[in-house]
């Protein structure tokens, strides 16, 4: 049989609502939490709109460095690449990894660049200007630990994060990153981040203190949306 035939197949067969199982930290230890298809759907609609508001279009590049235990928010980052039509490279996240997002970017010349961690950074120090490599990238949307790292070499960076199970995400106006709003309630607890799971959610999340120092800020952001943003504080960013 055709592998178009076979994958024909495939998308007749019943499909479990379950798509990740995703665990994250709390401040009281490690919680596990289920993602519907249906939900990976609704945050996939949320992050194309994000990256579209920073001018990502049909026929520009992407580079994005992600590792697999990060699925449940790198099908998301993918899932709004295709959207858009955005062809894109992948590189793991991990230091060691650092040569092969050199290779992609040299290679892709990309329009954007999303998750760039302190490890990538750090192994990339050792071999280019990281200043120089991306300065001339128009999007940058690093990790925490990475954005001062980048802007302190004259790289505009925007942050991507995770907050717990929700994805945080800097607009232009780069006044803290935001979080979905239909999706999640985030909010802060002397000085520490905390989240709840939203009415449509599959999986009850109360409200959790994630032991990330961090403000939110609420209120219509300058870009125009109305979602809150997270500041997090920089001793005690995610990588």
């Amino acid at each position: 049989m055709a592998r178009a035939d076979t994958l024909a197949r495939a998308r007749t067969l019943d499909r479990p609502e379950l798509a990740y199982l995703v665990r994250i930290r709390t401040a009281d230890g490690i919680r596990d939490l289920d993602l519907t298809w249906a939900e990976l759907a609704r945050d996939t609609e949320w992050a194309t709109a994000r990256l579209r508001d920073h001018g990502l279009a049909a026929g520009q590049r992407a580079l994005l460095t992600a590792s697999g235990f990060e699925g449940f928010w790198g099908h998301t980052v993918i899932g709004a690449l295709r959207t858009l039509k955005v062809p894109y490279g992948i590189a793991e996240a991990m230091g060691w990894d650092h040569r092969r997002t050199a290779v992609f970017h040299r290679e892709l010349s990309p329009h954007a660049v999303i998750g760039l961690s302190a490890q990538t950074l750090e192994g990339l120090a050792g071999t280019a200007d990281i200043g120089e490599m991306f300065r001339s990238t128009s999007v940058v949307l690093a990790r925490p630990s990475a954005v001062p790292v980048l802007r302190g070499v004259g790289v505009t960076a925007s942050v991507i994060s995770v907050v717990g199970p929700a994805l945080a995400l800097e607009c232009p106006e780069r006044t803290g990153a935001h979080v979905n709003a239909a999706e999640w309630r985030v909010g802060e607890r002397d000085g520490q981040l905390t989240v709840a799971a939203g009415e449509g959610r599959a999986s009850t999340l109360d409200e959790t203190p994630l032991g990330i120092a961090g403000r939110v800020l609420t209120g219509r952001c300058a870009c125009g949306s109305e979602d809150p943003r997270v500041l997090l504080a920089e001793a005690d960013r995610p990588s």
